[in-house]
């Protein structure tokens, strides 16, 4: 098994980080692979990178042939007047290769996530999850996230 890592990502992540968004079955719905990557992939990266408040995890696999993408998740620090002024931590975009799965990575990137989050002075930690995902609601709860709000999306597009 080769040596996984957890950095912020790079540029050169991002055709690996899509790859992942769209390998899962709501993500082949919504995510375009392909060479090249869609303009907006790009600019969403810049972004982000460029952003004091995101930071873009990836986990990698360092193997014979180079590295490989086989986890990502964004964390975002939100400023909030709620709680007397302290930020929030928002997590998304969160993957795990599939032969990764079970092995402790997905737990892995989430105390980071969780440490950064403290690190930057939040108050709690939140993400929303597609209700058509059992398997990853019970991670969650495992790591001690609890189902305790309603979350509401109105879609745009």
């Amino acid at each position: 098994m080769s040596a996984i890592i957890l950095r912020t990502a790079r540029r050169s992540d991002l055709a690996g980080v899509v790859k992942l968004l769209a390998d899962d079955p709501l993500g082949q719905i919504r995510e375009q692979y392909a060479d090249p990557l869609p303009e907006g992939y790009g600019r969403a990266f810049d972004a982000i990178a460029d952003s004091p408040n995101d930071t873009l995890l990836v986990a990698v696999a360092r193997e014979r042939l180079g590295e490989r993408v086989v986890g990502v998740l964004q964390l975002t620090v939100i400023p909030s007047l709620t709680y007397q002024g302290r930020p929030r931590a928002q997590i998304e975009g969160v993957r795990v290769a599939t032969e990764q799965r079970n092995a402790g990575l997905g737990g892995r990137m989430f105390r980071w996530a969780i440490d950064r989050a403290k690190k930057r002075g939040c108050h709690l930690v939140q993400f929303t999850t597609d209700k058509r995902r059992p398997d990853a609601h019970r991670f969650y709860e495992k790591l001690g996230f609890a189902p305790s709000h309603e979350g509401m999306k109105l879609k745009l597009e």
